[in-house]
């Protein structure tokens, strides 16, 4: 689709870094100040649904998913991951792996609602700190699988 921000394949990733590229799917880092360690798994064809998928493809999406939520637990270790796949702004399959912490901004609220409290700078450090591991771990739980 060529209005489908997740389509362009120069899309350039200032919302994120690049994390892994496969045949079917990449992984982002999302560059998001109130939530470091947020990461998207983004199906690289434009398919709007998981039902469009083959079995075959849902399982390798989904495996996915599961290994950046495996890295975001081992190096984030966050109170709670969320994971989300809406689809109402942008109709392309992609999954939110979001680590959450009971005073993270929007908490107890998803992280799409509004401002709830403010998270001390020196913690926001410190989990950006960590994120900054994610990409090496994400890599090499995905090696562990594929």
């Amino acid at each position: 689709m060529a209005n489908c921000i997740l389509c362009k394949e120069d899309l350039k990733l200032e919302e994120g870094q690049l994390i892994w590229r496969g045949d079917d799917c990449r992984i982002v880092l999302v560059n998001d100040p109130d939530l470091p360690g947020f990461c998207r798994v983004i199906w690289n064809r434009h398919v709007a649904e998981m039902t469009d998928l083959t079995y075959g493809e849902r399982e390798h999406l989904m495996t996915l998913v599961f290994a950046v939520e495996e890295a975001i637990r081992h190096v984030m270790h966050p109170d709670k991951v969320n994971l989300a796949a809406l689809g109402n702004i942008v109709p392309h399959i992609h999954w939110h792996v979001i680590p959450r912490y009971k005073d993270d901004a929007f908490y107890p609220g998803s992280a799409w609602s509004k401002r709830m409290q403010e998270t001390p700078e020196s913690v926001l450090l410190e989990r950006k700190r960590k994120a900054a591991q994610l990409p090496d771990s994400i890599k090499a739980e995905i090696a562990s699988l594929i």
